[in-house]
């Protein structure tokens, strides 16, 4: 019979744990996931001002697709 063991082995060095990483922003809206679109009115279609639409790069969420 073998004699019984009084120590015990070091753990063996597991891998580091991963390093979640960060989608890059989306170009066209810059991460917000909102764009700037211009408002037209008028036969002539003249721009009267801006309000802000859904990016559809993105479709909002402010991270670049995965292509």
């Amino acid at each position: 019979m073998a004699t019984q063991r009084t120590t015990t082995r070091p753990p063996k060095n597991l891998a580091p744990d991963p390093v979640a990483i960060e989608p890059a922003p989306c170009q066209p809206c810059g991460g917000t996931g909102n764009v700037a679109i211009t408002v037209r009115v008028g036969r002539k279609r003249r721009p009267v001002g801006q309000q802000d639409g859904l990016c559809l790069n993105c479709l909002g969420e402010g991270t670049a697709p995965a292509a």
